[in-house]
């Protein structure tokens, strides 16, 4: 007695919005271009910046102490301010550096305290400190900043100091007067400065103090308000402008005026210098003087634009510079995050053609074209949350595209194949859409919910790193959840459409060929492996178990290494000099030329051993002395005010720019050793 068949249900008679979507491709057309736009939209909009922008919770306080020991500093500074805002709630952990000249305290706060609040108790703890020695100046008490530096501009000649001061104001000052730049400091130049010096015999000639004499330049170079004169028809404002900006203004200023109606002036019995305070800052470019024009990018500014706009203002200006001086682009971030964009613009166009391609051999053209498109649409909708988890596009946020690129679309492609199964077998299309992604729907979604369990941890990492790496989940996950969203509500709709009759004969002939091949293997050597797998079950288990153990193995016993970050290959071999402090800036300056003549070296030994046709691989050099601008930078916020004082004689830098890692042939770690090797000790 056979039995009845069972009865298959219509799957068209299914209820849910998945089978819904599948039976309307006008709401599948519709969301798909809201994803789209939205996503080109958010593109357009979003900011662009090298690095995640952070909170850096970081207090600061600089007490300048001139001329004072790195022991004094300690002793009558550093220590004291530690004591004050030792017990400030909110304060995580304290650090300080104690400089030639200058003390550095800085605070780290606990995470989601009120910053406002911790400074202005550190502003009143500082500020009710009686024990300060009498020379230190005013204390300087500031939130650290989150700029960030895109690149800068270096104006270098061999002309006077001032000459260069003057054209990097004009630069300066010309840069932030443009929309898209705010911030924009120079480096690498001395304060100005104007020195009196008057003798001690002038002063017994003439029967003056010191005190007196500072008391006349103090009080003649004031700019005072006088009130106001009210009259009939308006009101006057009175102002007295005595301020004095030049040292020839000094030199007229009156000391004594005598019974007999002459004038004793400063210029008399004084010498007035109008030039640089007495610092041992230097920067050179090349060999030559050199001023610093560095710009950043501040709030919500593209660092592309800002790069873009201080490019095209260098190109204008080059043609108006004086003769001997030259202007050139340093330290430029913004071209990391550039090839990072172009990297994964690459990579998505090469993945995008493979997976077509790929899928084009076993299914038929229009499923590959609609499972491929599984990338972009998923892609766009991420860049539609982005915002609103306040992550823009950055070195970070792009390499975790990268990162997601490769298992997108592996969801629809499980729906797509399933749903092409069914039609193969002859059923309708809409029905055939509704079974497939049925049928794969929890497999599919437990499959991306376990990926986006196994990135959730980063979201609850803790510290500044932290922050930054929290952007790598919040992209992925974005990514996967929207994939996940396509491939159940929008293929379904695009692949539940008639078929196509007529396809070229070719190609029908290549798809017979590679199923026959496919098939070939499924039911032979797979199957075969297959089976036997299951008849040695239990021998299968412990070769997997042997092959855990293994792989466990070569990581314990360090034969595979492990490193948080890859180390990827630098355009820049920075040398930093620090010398004992005390160091005379001759003794720095020695050292400094030692350094230089060994990069020399190294630049004419590469220089020769490679072909005529191709540029040195030395760009530039850069030197500081008295500074090291690379470290301070490289540091991030929290350090960049340690050893920020003027009068650093003991610190120094060399930074050689080389030419892009695409155009040599050896890594900046070999180009380093063979400059350490040349410089000796």
């Amino acid at each position: 007695m056979s039995q009845a068949p069972i009865p298959q249900e219509d799957p068209t008679q299914e209820k849910g919005l998945v089978a819904w979507f599948a039976g309307n491709k006008v709401a599948a057309n519709l969301l798909m271009l809201m994803v789209l736009i939205g996503g080109i939209t958010s593109i357009v909009l979003m900011n662009q910046e090298v690095f995640p922008e952070i909170e850096t919770n970081l207090i600061t306080v600089r007490v300048p102490y001139p001329a004072a020991s790195p022991d004094e500093v300690e002793e009558g500074v550093v220590v004291r301010v530690e004591e004050a805002i030792a017990g400030i709630e909110g304060i995580e952990r304290i650090r300080s550096t104690a400089s030639e000249g200058e003390g550095t305290v800085i605070a780290e706060l606990e995470e989601y305290v009120d910053s406002s609040k911790v400074l202005k108790d550190i502003e009143s703890a500082v500020n009710r400190i009686e024990t300060f020695p009498q020379e230190i100046e005013e204390p300087i008490i500031s939130e650290a900043s989150n700029r960030v530096q895109v690149l800068s501009i270096v104006v270098h000649g061999n002309v006077p100091e001032r000459t260069l001061k003057e054209l990097a104001e004009q630069m300066r000052n010309e840069l932030t007067s443009m929309r898209t730049i705010s911030q924009v400091e120079l480096s690498g130049l001395r304060r100005y400065e104007i020195s009196i010096e008057i003798s001690k015999e002038a002063l017994q000639r003439h029967s003056l103090t010191f005190g007196q004499v500072a008391s006349v330049v103090r009080e003649s170079s004031l700019d005072l308000p006088g009130g106001s004169i009210e009259t009939r028809d308006e009101g006057i404002l009175v102002r007295t402008k005595g301020q004095r900006y030049r040292g020839w203004q000094f030199e007229d200023l009156v000391l004594i005026t005598r019974n007999d109606g002459t004038l004793l002036r400063l210029g008399e019995v004084a010498q007035v210098t109008d030039g640089f305070e007495d610092s041992d800052i230097a920067a050179f470019f090349d060999g030559r003087p050199a001023a610093m024009v560095k710009v950043y990018r501040v709030g919500d500014q593209d660092a592309l634009e800002v790069a873009d706009t201080v490019k095209n203002y260098l190109e204008q200006q080059r043609e108006l510079l004086p003769a001997g001086i030259s202007a050139d682009i340093w330290l430029d971030q913004s071209r990391y995050l550039q090839e990072r964009i172009e990297l994964l613009v690459r990579n998505a166009y090469l993945g995008l053609t493979l997976v077509f391609l790929c899928l084009t051999l076993f299914l038929n053209p229009k499923l590959a074209f609609w499972t491929t498109m599984g990338i972009p649409i998923s892609f766009m909708g991420a860049f539609c949350l982005l915002p609103w988890f306040d992550v823009t596009i950055n070195m970070i946020s792009l390499f975790a595209f990268i990162v997601v690129l490769g298992v997108v679309v592996d969801d629809a492609i499980v729906v797509g194949e399933n749903i092409f199964s069914y039609r193969q077998k002859g059923m309708d299309p809409v029905a055939a859409a509704i079974r497939g992604v049925l049928e794969m729907a929890t497999p599919v979604t437990v499959a991306i919910l376990t990926t986006v369990v196994a990135f959730m941890p980063l979201l609850f990492t803790s510290g500044d790193i932290g922050k930054i790496v929290r952007v790598i989940p919040v992209v992925v996950i974005s990514v996967l959840l929207v994939s996940l969203v396509e491939a159940m509500l929008i293929l379904p709709a695009h692949l539940s459409g008639p078929r196509r009759r007529h396809l070229p004969g070719s190609l029908t002939q290549f798809h017979s060929r590679v199923h026959q091949a496919l098939d070939r293997f499924t039911q032979g050597p797979y199957m075969r492996a297959l089976r036997w797998a299951i008849g040695w079950r239990y021998l299968t288990i412990a070769m997997a178990m042997a092959s855990f153990a293994i792989t466990i193995g070569f990581v314990a016993g360090g034969h595979i290494k492990f490193v948080f970050f890859e180390m990827v290959d630098s355009d820049n071999v920075v040398a930093e000099l620090t010398m004992p402090q005390g160091t005379p800036i001759e003794q720095t300056r020695a050292v400094v030329k030692q350094i230089e003549e060994g990069a020399t070296r190294v630049r004419q030994q590469l220089d020769s051993e490679s072909v005529t046709s191709q540029p040195s691989v030395f760009k530039h050099v850069s030197t500081t002395v008295g500074q090291q601008p690379f470290k301070r930078m490289a540091a991030g916020p929290g350090n960049r005010n340690f050893g920020s004082s003027l009068n650093n004689a003991h610190l120094a830098e060399i930074n050689i720019e080389l030419v892009s890692a695409e155009y040599r042939n050896m890594p900046a770690q070999h180009i380093g050793n063979l400059w350490r090797q040349e410089v000796g000790e």
